[in-house]
């Protein structure tokens, strides 16, 4: 039975700058798809906003940015929720399902400097500042002579940092800083051969409650099968390790004419033992793909790896 358009939709949302656009940009895909519903955005402030002088590995995760606007959703004072999909974890909670993944934007880790042009050119003792574990141990594998400090707070606000001159250059989406119409900040994109991009990173999500056929089928014509199929494919890998912001894993796969790339990594905060591992395969089986290249990696010791990482952030947190 075909399931008659929606009347009105409330979406759910973050209230920083990159989370209103990302949105605002789900609520016109979808008011180009059904002119006659109402649409609006119920702004909130989560928890992962609130805790901005601690590091996110040491302070709940990723799911500090959804908890709140799941709520929401268990309440009815919503339908949906729109988020960047590296902030989501690899296990939602008992009653809410992904819906759609959009199309991705860049994923690349992004190079921002006010002095110099690429990490290359940093001086010793330059403070790189990154709200990412995964970056802080490729940075250290790379530029061991390099600083590296917690960065943490909504773009606009890491960007303010900079202009400050509490770094000498901050490592950032690039996907976001696009969005928001700031690409003349990115001095350079960072190959993902030396920057490996989280999984799922540079793509939006939907979340919504479970148990409600008609918003799946609302929300159907969203789903970009191409990056859905890609950001599987890493987070399997992310899951299969216990994926969360407290490990420096990172997963990434491109697909062409229907085959996947899967290249994925753990390592060590400070870069000294770093695990690679990679796979090709049919785009169409990208759990399997995800597997595969779990499994690589955990010939190569991962699990100590990432035991190590943990016993790291325990310990900081004492």
């Amino acid at each position: 039975m075909k399931v008659s358009a929606p009347s009105k939709l409330i979406i759910a949302s973050r209230e920083s700058r990159l989370a209103m656009w990302q949105a605002e940009h789900v609520r016109d895909k979808l008011a180009a798809l059904y002119p006659d519903c109402t649409i609006e955005i119920l702004g909130m402030t989560t928890r992962g906003d609130q805790i901005l002088d601690k590091a996110l590995s040491k302070v709940g995760g990723k799911g500090l940015f959804v908890k709140e606007l799941e709520i929401a959703m268990a309440e009815g004072r919503a339908d949906l929720a729109v988020h960047s999909l590296k902030d989501v974890p690899m296990d939602l909670p008992e009653g809410f399902e992904l819906a759609a993944v959009l199309e991705r934007e860049d994923p690349r880790d992004a190079f921002v400097s006010n002095d110099y042009a690429s990490l290359d050119q940093l001086p010793d003792g330059a403070v790189v500042g990154t709200s990412s574990l995964r970056r802080q141990a490729l940075i250290a594998a790379r530029y061991p002579k390099l600083v590296v400090r917690p960065l943490r707070g909504n773009l606009d606000t890491r960007l303010r940092k900079l202009d400050q001159g509490d770094y000498a250059a901050i490592i950032l989406a690039a996907a976001g800083l696009k969005r928001l119409g700031l690409p003349e900040r990115i001095r350079a994109c960072l190959d993902p051969e030396d920057s490996m991009p989280a999984a799922g990173q540079g793509a939006m999500a939907i979340e919504i409650p479970s148990g409600r056929p008609e918003l799946l089928d609302w929300l159907a014509p969203l789903n970009h099968v191409e990056t859905a199929n890609a950001v599987t494919a890493e987070r399997t890998v992310s899951k299969a390790f216990g994926g969360s912001c407290q490990i420096p894993l990172a997963a990434f796969a491109t697909i062409e004419n229907g085959h996947m790339h899967l290249r994925a990594m753990v390592a060590t905060p400070d870069g000294t033992r770093i695990a690679r591992a990679e796979v090709q395969g049919a785009a169409g089986a990208p759990r399997e793909l995800g597997a595969r290249v779990a499994a690589a990696l955990s010939a190569q010791g991962a699990e100590s790896i990432l035991e190590a990482c943990k016993a790291d952030v325990a310990d900081a947190g004492e």
